[in-house]
């Protein structure tokens, strides 16, 4: 059976794609491919005749980005040019997926995929030019999955970062102004590949459902680290707004993103609650 071929193999995608598909997937990174290289990638895909490609990879270092554009948009749009011109070449499909930084945040409202994109930073920019570059080769034979907050028990992310920070410092102040939802990279991970199966076409939003603030989100993340026996002691969380903790890149302020035709298409994979997904993260954490 031909391999769906992931593009990635660090990252928490990549990672719950790969335990999401045992046996049907084939992860490749940077020691495996240079995806900025387009005479490398028909060399290593040829060898491993994909039955089609999850884009996994990303430059996703928001704040470094605004001072490395270059390689930002050599990762997120010349990359990916060129792996879409090999499954246009191929004729494979390709699911690649995207960001809620596409958008400005200022709308206060849930985003459709059809709301026009103003993204804020380099990073964002570049992630729009390259679902632009998806569209343009592949209009009828790509899915563009875009996504925000992704957590996962693997790698570096908040919730880690949190559970971290809780069991060594005194106290915490974190940001209540920015508003959003929480995404588990496993239900992410499903989606991608229910996608390639189901064929599914166009651009989609994909996140747990609900909204938080990153301060309600580290709240839960206390309780339930609490809970599970990952944190000894609850340490006072203070709320404090964005300008109170400048960085370099501007955050959307609101980018909570509609799931309507989310739900429509991808029926067979309803979507859950960014608290029962967070709980069910935490369960496996405490397990390893």
């Amino acid at each position: 059976m031909n391999p769906i071929v992931i593009i990635g193999k660090s990252g928490q995608l990549a990672y719950e794609l790969a335990r999401c598909a045992p046996g049907q997937v084939v992860c490749l990174g940077r020691d495996d491919v240079d995806i900025t290289d387009a005479c490398n990638i028909e060399k290593v895909l040829d060898q491993l005749q994909p039955a089609a490609i999850i884009n996994a990879s990303a430059y996703t270092a928001v704040d470094k980005a605004e001072s490395d554009a270059d390689s930002t948009y050599a990762i997120n749009e010349q990359a990916v040019r060129n792996l879409a011109a090999y499954c246009q070449l191929r004729g494979l499909f390709l699911v690649h997926v995207s960001t809620d930084y596409v958008f400005n945040g200022l709308k206060g409202a849930p985003y459709t995929v059809d709301d026009d994109i103003a993204p804020q930073g380099v990073y964002g920019a570049s992630k729009a030019a390259g679902e632009a570059v998806v569209r343009a080769l592949l209009p009828e034979s790509s899915c563009i999955i875009r996504t925000s907050w992704v957590y996962s028990s693997h790698g570096n992310n908040f919730v880690k970062t949190m559970l971290k920070l809780m069991a060594d410092k005194p106290a915490l102040s974190v940001i209540d102004d920015q508003v959003g939802s929480p995404t588990w990279a496993r239900g992410l991970a499903m989606a991608c590949l229910e996608a390639v199966e189901e064929n599914i076409t166009g651009v989609f939003h994909w996140s747990d459902e609900g909204v938080c603030s990153w301060y309600d989100f580290a709240l839960a993340i206390q309780e339930l680290g609490m809970q599970k026996g990952l944190l000894e002691n609850a340490i006072p969380v203070h709320p404090i707004p964005t300008r109170d903790y400048p960085t370099p890149a501007k955050r959307p302020h609101y980018s909570v993103l509609d799931k309507t035709l989310t739900r429509t298409r991808f029926e067979n994979l309803p979507l859950a609650h960014w608290r029962k997904q967070l709980s069910a993260m935490l369960d496996e954490l405490a397990t390893q």
